[in-house]
């Protein structure tokens, strides 16, 4: 009854075209979306984008095939700082409306449709607002000769880059043609061109049925490298020699995968190493992954980044989460399968490095939030709440090793049986968390309930505590550092320490563990011996310049402006800026940097530091 109440009163307006103020109403506060996805899905996008640089702006036009389910007399997108130019259904123009600006979640996009109509097209351009594009000058990129775009639209971001019903539970194919400057190479989640062409037109097609916010485009001067005939590695001319060379052990982690997911199903597997501005460590893009230079550390200890993004090709873009408080299916089944993949390719001792700095990032999350907190649950509550509050270490990580405890309990051989079946039976399909508890009744624990109770899975996944069942991870390579640091904190006898052969993990693990705040003459001897303020291993970097700040080292603060300026992954940004700000003189220190350094930064990643420094939730 709601829902025809609710009908009469858009159909009262569809035809003007002033904005609706009923949003409340339209607003789905679950799916974070506009869409009315019950009565009509879009199933294939005909995009047509041309890419203007100098306005920082694209011109699309945005063609969509649908189907109407229940004779809807309309279809709802998402748009975010769009500017509408026209709509046209069945080639006929036609009136539309907007709902009620929505700061968060932008505007619904009504258009009229007749119960036979299938194809809409949209004629638009983005505003400088939009969410998904970072549009970098010439200067801000390794080349200094072109400018650059990229795109990042999880979770819901896809609305600001075109017209969309912008929520994960929805799957389209699309094909697209995109014109860009001379002289510069597009790249799309799809089938890929490897060379630049004279006319600057590139023609994509995903014919694969992937959620929107897996819709991704890449724009500048970049050239290929393969590594097999199934992958391969775009970046920046000047990049790519080190790049290929960092990431040529991806064929075998792909092998590694198939042997526990099954057939990669997406054809090609290529990364693309964005700017040093890109936001995140990776994002899944089928068939491109993006990823930050960051992992470029020279030594490959940071490729389990590319091992977590290459799994997701089964646990998230193969099968994905319905709602966004189901992200930990998308992100803890990767993140345990990305550790599997690393232990396939480095062995056990040293995968259980990876865990146990994992579980550590895990209970930092606890120790900030307090136990009783619901999104340290797995299954996480975001009614009329942002996306984004279920990206924490919570999904990943608490998700992992849930799933390795569930594996240790039932066995490896059990474990990886259902694994590949829940892979197999719900490909292109999305997946709630009560769906998987049942899939995992039926092919973990062959339908006994006392089994399932005995792992303690609904506790794992409803409640916030940490339950008793949980793996203890005791890697053999820590407890030589710990030993090692130990003597050193008692002692400061330098020569105690022995890193020649650590790994970027060892460090890590040392770096974290030593007091906070430590001794300013310790911490210079440490930075005399290893030159720990010039490391150029971001992650090694990140946690000597948290225990600089801590400690008033400022002999590192230099480098760590430079560092602050350059990287604009949130990972590295946040604690850094959320440790300056623990005191006064530290506050006026990262406004500084900020105003800096702001316009190297991703928009969403220049929001959120704004208001860590401004003391804002």
């Amino acid at each position: 009854m709601k829902s025809n109440i609710l009908w009469i009163l858009l159909i009262a307006v569809i035809s003007c075209n002033s904005p609706i103020q009923q949003n409340e109403h339209v607003l789905n506060v679950k799916t974070h979306s506009f869409a009315n996805l019950d009565d009509v899905k879009t199933t294939h996008l005909e995009w047509d984008a041309q890419i203007d640089f100098d306005k920082k702006q694209i011109q699309g036009m945005a063609s969509w095939h649908f189907k109407n389910l229940n004779n809807a007399p309309f279809l709802i997108l998402d748009i975010f700082d769009l500017k509408i130019e026209s709509v046209r259904v069945q080639d006929k123009n036609v009136n539309y409306s907007l709902t009620k600006n929505n700061e968060h979640y932008g505007q619904g996009l009504l258009i009229p449709i007749e119960k036979n109509d299938s194809v809409v097209s949209i004629q638009y351009h983005t505003g400088p607002n939009a969410t998904a594009l970072q549009w970098l000058e010439p200067e801000q990129t390794a080349g200094k000769r072109l400018p650059y775009l990229f795109t990042q639209c999880e979770s819901i971001h896809a609305r600001s880059l075109l017209p969309c019903q912008d929520a994960p539970q929805n799957r389209i194919t699309y094909s697209a043609k995109v014109k860009t400057p001379k002289g510069m190479l597009a790249l799309m989640s799809a089938k890929n061109p490897i060379q630049k062409n004279d006319d600057g037109i590139y023609q994509f097609e995903m014919e694969l049925p992937i959620p929107t916010y897996l819709i991704a485009l890449a724009v500048g001067d970049i050239e290929y490298q393969a590594i097999d005939n199934r992958t391969g590695v775009y970046t920046e001319p000047s990049e790519l020699k080190q790049a290929a060379i960092e990431l040529s052990d991806i064929p075998n982690m792909m092998k590694a995968a198939e042997k526990i997911g099954g057939p990669y199903r997406w054809g090609k597997y290529d990364v693309l190493i964005a700017p040093p501005s890109f936001p995140i460590g990776g994002m899944e893009n089928p068939r491109l992954t993006f990823a930050t230079p960051t992992i470029i550390a020279g030594d490959k200890s940071l490729v389990s980044l590319i091992a977590h993004e290459m799994a997701h090709s089964w646990s998230g873009n193969l099968v994905t989460n319905a709602l966004w408080g189901d992200l930990w299916l998308n992100e803890g089944f990767t993140t345990y399968f990305e550790r599997r993949i690393m232990e396939e390719i480095n062995g056990k001792e040293y995968t259980e490095m990876l865990w146990e700095l994992g579980f550590q990032d895990m209970m930092s999350d606890y120790q900030e939030a307090g136990e009783n907190t619901g999104d340290l649950k797995l299954k996480v509550d975001l009614t009329n709440r942002e996306p984004e509050a279920a990206f924490s270490n919570i999904p990943y990580e608490k998700g992992a090793i849930f799933l390795r405890t569930i594996e240790e309990q039932v066995g490896r051989k059990k474990f990886d049986l259902f694994l590949n079946d829940y892979f197999t039976g719900h490909a292109f399909q999305t997946m709630t968390t009560e769906k998987c508890i049942s899939f995992m009744d039926q092919h973990l624990f062959d339908g006994d309930t006392n089994a399932r109770n005995q792992a303690l899975v609904l506790d794992w996944i409803y409640k916030s505590a940490l339950p008793n069942n949980c793996t203890k991870i005791n890697p053999k390579r820590f407890a030589i550092v710990d030993n090692e640091r130990e003597v050193f904190e008692k002692n400061g006898d330098i020569a105690t320490i022995h890193p020649q052969k650590w790994s970027t993990h060892e460090w890590l693990q040392f770096l974290r563990k030593l007091p906070h705040p430590f001794a300013k003459e310790k911490m210079s001897l440490l930075d005399k011996t290893f030159h720990l303020s010039d490391s150029k291993n971001a992650e090694i970097a990140d946690e000597w310049y948290k225990l600089a700040i801590s400690s008033d080292y400022d002999f590192a603060f230099q480098n760590m402006e430079v560092f602050l300026a350059k990287v604009g992954r949130k990972k590295f940004l946040e604690p850094l800026y959320g440790e300056l700000i623990k005191t006064e003189k530290g506050k006026q220190y990262a406004k500084k940097i900020f105003e800096q350094s702001k316009a190297n930064y991703h928009p969403l990643t220049t929001i959120k530091i704004a208001k860590m420094i401004e003391g804002k939730p």
